[in-house]
């Protein structure tokens, strides 16, 4: 252990709420403080970004109209997805894969207009500002988890319906739907594992040494 680690108690606090954090789709409604709502993005906003370019734009959804209008972009998707699953269409159907009407707060994480400027870190990966909202997305995630709020990522919508309904400039796109809010409980393992749509992997089959596929 090095003089800059965390004391024992911190470090298990920070892995238990990683290994705790889920994808939330049952929320029990209520409300999240502002002064809670600024701390989550906050927390947000200091993921780390290629070339500190901060891509990220989160838009607070507090129309009840837009929240409707959210919430059917994704149920079209939801059925469109469900007909490309072919015979586990059914069984798609049946999980719930959204929380948009129950959630307190409702927000769009978003990629800005105008990335194409940011070269530096991106001229050969240019998908490094996705990575870098990705890692907002996360930070929002486990800072949620600490306070005892859940948050579930929603990904069944069509970006550009989604941007023209949120009047977003040319070059931005919505790349997350995020509930956040109380929950009556957090699952005990990933919802799509208790669900039994499938199981994730051992780390040992995902960790590779030199070369592609060889495992120490």
């Amino acid at each position: 252990m090095t003089s800059h680690a965390y004391s024992e108690a911190e470090r298990a606090a920070l892995y238990r709420v990683i290994g705790e954090r889920r994808d939330m789709r049952h929320f029990a409604g209520g409300e999240v403080a502002p002064e809670l709502l600024a701390r989550l993005l906050q927390a947000a906003n200091q993921a780390p970004s290629v070339g500190l370019m901060q891509p990220w734009r989160f838009l607070r959804i507090s129309d009840a109209k837009l929240r409707e209008g959210i919430g059917a972009l994704v149920e079209a998707e939801r059925q469109r997805t469900a007909e490309a699953l072919g015979e586990r269409g059914e069984a798609f159907m049946k999980l719930k894969v959204e929380g948009i009407r129950d959630c307190a707060e409702l927000l769009v994480a978003a990629l800005m207009d105008g990335r194409e400027q940011h070269v530096f870190g991106r001229r050969t990966l240019p998908e490094m500002d996705l990575a870098s909202l990705a890692c907002a997305i996360q930070n929002l995630w486990l800072a949620s988890r600490a306070e005892g709020l859940g948050m579930g990522w929603v990904s069944l919508f069509d970006p550009l319906a989604l941007a023209e309904l949120l009047g977003m400039p040319a070059g931005a796109k919505p790349v997350a739907v995020l509930c956040l809010g109380p929950v009556a409980e957090f699952y005990p393992a990933p919802m799509l594992e208790l669900e039994g749509w499938t199981q994730a992997r051992p780390l040992a089959e995902l960790v590779f040494e030199n070369r592609w596929g060889e495992q120490g």
